[in-house]
């Protein structure tokens, strides 16, 4: 019995040293690419219908954002692909027009994303815009300096939505892949 115990394990130990294995490169490294994504909010806004109905005029609200990360030399030197998610809800009783422009440092406008939608009841809109190889041009992206958010009521200033807490909300994320 101890014999071919003793055989079995020499058997054993003779396939583990003759077994197929692959010899190590280690210049496979150089080839390697690391491209990791980073995902964050832009920005939130959110305006009552109250506020609406007083305000004189179609544009409700207008504002600029300061957006310089994308400036970043960390950033500008290694994206190579990114996607700018926005949802906007309307609970209110108005049609409304959300135009945001990506603008550059001097103020010129990149780019131009406008959002239309009907009164309350209506769902979620969500949009994708893409910036790279698959979408727009990543220089819009890597210029831009200022986002400029302006909604306008394309309704009236005295009907009321029967929803409670009517409001209007963007929300805007975005996605990155750079490349390191």
């Amino acid at each position: 019995m101890k014999g071919v115990r003793f055989l079995l394990m020499a058997l054993v130990g003779f396939l583990m040293v003759t077994s197929c294995s692959e010899e190590q490169d280690f210049d496979q490294l150089d080839d390697l690419t690391i491209t990791p994504s980073y995902e964050a909010s832009i920005f939130y806004v959110k305006a009552q219908e109250t506020l609406i109905n007083r305000v004189a005029g179609l544009n409700f609200f207008t504002q600029d954002f300061n957006f310089d990360a994308f400036e970043e030399p960390f950033f500008t030197n290694r994206v190579i692909a990114g996607v700018l998610t926005y949802e906007l809800e309307n609970t209110t009783s108005k049609p409304i027009e959300i135009r945001l422009e990506f603008l550059d440092e001097a103020e010129n406008v990149l780019d131009t994303e406008v959002f239309s939608m009907d009164p309350a009841p209506t769902a979620i809109l969500q949009r994708d815009v893409a910036y790279g190889a698959t979408g727009k041009s990543l220089d819009i992206i890597r210029a831009t300096s200022e986002i400029r958010l302006t909604a306008i009521n394309l309704g009236d200033n005295s009907s009321v939505s029967s929803l409670p807490d009517a409001a209007i909300v963007l929300r805007s994320s975005a996605q990155f892949t750079l490349e390191l």
